[in-house]
């Protein structure tokens, strides 16, 4: 498959940030700057507590809505967390499952990963998988070991139907919040290898349709020379995602 066939998914993950009327507010604004735009999958992923005032105010337009993280059980005494249901109830299409920073403070392993993302795909939920290595796995030559690593660990036991309802994000960690970001070649690099992974575990047929994200201080100012490279399938976005002019910018990467 072309890459032009799949459809690039651009996801803005605003993290911890943004009370109810400021999320209302971003999103009301973005809405209005790429309400022409439809040749791009369009994500915003507020915090919990704005989930379902940022539903209403993208109903009926072309934005869908994430969560940022959901739990592995459907209900029980499990206080403080979120399941699936509850994600699906509320309105949302997909969830972030293994972002770097819930690996990093939150002991986030691919065994929770792989749980989590099963529980997201029994409610009807598309995962957004995150693998990356951090600085120091990348200086001593671990990339690719830490990658299959999180791949293997993170899609285990889905078959080809359920791996295709997922969207793998690739996240170097040492380009998060750093404002470094991986060359357009190094990230071309990263995510060939993860399609290289994907299609000796299911095959190439599967792993051409599969869209894998790039998510790593993606900004309005890089976002094109990474989106032409021809396995970099979308981005998933942190700081420029809080602000509707930035996001905006990178949504329309090809214009």
């Amino acid at each position: 498959m072309e890459k032009t066939m799949r459809t690039p998914i651009i996801a803005g993950n605003w993290k911890l940030n943004k009370t109810i009327s400021e999320a209302v507010a971003l999103t009301t604004a973005l809405k209005a700057l790429v309400a022409e735009v439809s040749d791009v999958e369009i994500i915003v992923a507020p915090p919990f507590t704005a989930l379902a005032a940022v539903r209403d105010a993208i109903a009926d337009s072309n934005i869908h809505l994430s969560a940022q993280d959901v739990y592995s059980e459907d209900s029980g005494a499990f206080t403080g967390e979120v399941s699936a249901p509850m994600l699906k109830d509320v309105g949302c299409d997909y969830v972030i499952i293994g972002h770097s920073e819930r690996r990093q403070y939150f002991d986030e392993t691919n065994e929770s990963v792989n749980q989590k993302v099963k529980a997201a795909l029994a409610h009807g939920l598309k995962p957004i998988i995150c693998v990356g290595e951090q600085l120091e796995e990348r200086e001593s030559g671990q990339t690719e070991a830490v990658i299959e690593d999180h791949v293997t660990g993170g899609t285990a036991g889905l078959s080809a139907a359920e791996l295709l309802s997922c969207v793998i994000a690739y996240e170097p960690v040492w380009a998060i919040g750093t404002g470094k970001t991986a060359t357009p070649a190094q990230a071309q690099e990263v995510h060939s290898f993860i399609r290289g992974l994907l299609t000796k575990a299911y095959s190439a047929e599967v792993a051409s349709q599969l869209c894998i994200q790039y998510g790593g201080s993606v900004k309005p100012e890089n976002a094109s020379e990474l989106m032409a490279e021809p396995d970099v399938d979308g981005a998933l976005v942190g700081g420029a995602s809080l602000e509707a002019e930035s996001f905006a910018q990178i949504v329309k990467f090809d214009q």
